[in-house]
């Protein structure tokens, strides 16, 4: 009798600086999903920031050596996958970064067709529809501009959101509007941001959600911030929290307990 045991689909997870210093559960949920979409999850130890700070300032220099070094770490896996459709959309620009002629090219286009958005490559690769989790609550939805302009991610997220049982998606006015962080954006150009992430948390409190979900760290964290000064109660989470059914730690912006018992 012949083995028709289909090997496991060999995943290197884009881990993301923002998730490694910052948000340590969603890099773990991703883990936990890509796991149970039945993939093999490794994570190279030789992966960096993605070079996205060095390449939106015009430092192509540096931005070819950290694609490099990137490009090299994820060489033999069948697919690259983050939790960040900014980092991931990053990864599809190194082949702007090397002429026709420089075999680093080659190599660039090469990961660039086997690097996915989490819910992207759970919807558009694997069809996977076996999310199990439950999360009661109404919540809204930010699309994050790389995510959504370079990698249409748009439906996939909330397609697999509506399998959680008990959640409720009531979508915000201008759901596709940056919330202002854009990166180096803030710092160049504070008022304009402070007034785009203004106008985000606005939007979002009047949805009438507790909680507040997006795919993009670098946004989360702005608009957890916003709400935070703004005195909102609006809690702010990444999608793979709810879709892993880990979203029972404190919420992005919350202490993990009260810093005051200890003063």
């Amino acid at each position: 009798m012949s083995d028709t045991h289909t090997p496991p689909i060999k995943v290197g997870l884009f881990v993301t600086c923002l998730a490694d210093m910052f948000r340590p559960e969603v890099a773990f949920a991703t883990v936990k999903l890509l796991e149970q979409a039945g993939c093999e999850v490794e994570v190279p130890s030789a992966q960096t920031c993605c070079g996205q700070p060095a390449f939106n300032s015009g430092d192509n220099h540096s931005s070819r050596k950290i694609a490099r070094q990137t490009i090299a770490a994820f060489e033999g896996y069948q697919y690259v996958v983050g939790p960040s459709g900014s980092c991931i959309g990053m990864l599809h620009h190194y082949p702007e970064l090397f002429a026709d002629d420089d075999p680093w090219k080659t190599r660039a286009k090469d990961l660039k067709a086997r690097a996915f958005e989490i819910t992207s490559f759970l919807v558009d690769i694997l069809a996977f529809n076996g999310i199990q989790s439950s999360f009661k609550g109404k919540i809204t939805y930010h699309d994050s501009c790389s995510g959504l302009r370079e990698l249409g991610i748009k439906q996939q997220p909330r397609q697999l959101l509506a399998e959680i049982d008990g959640i409720e998606l009531n979508e915000m006015q201008e759901a596709e509007t940056c919330c202002g962080f854009g990166g180096t954006f803030c710092v160049k150009y504070p008022d304009i941001s402070n007034r785009m992430v203004s106008n985000k948390t606005e939007f979002a409190a009047n949805s009438g959600a507790e909680t507040l979900v997006g795919g993009d760290l670098g946004c989360l964290l702005n608009m957890a911030g916003k709400l935070k000064r703004e005195g909102r109660e609006m809690e702010v989470r990444h999608v793979v929290e709810l879709l892993a059914d880990m979203a029972r730690s404190p919420a992005i912006g919350e202490a993990s307990y009260d810093l005051g018992q200890e003063l």
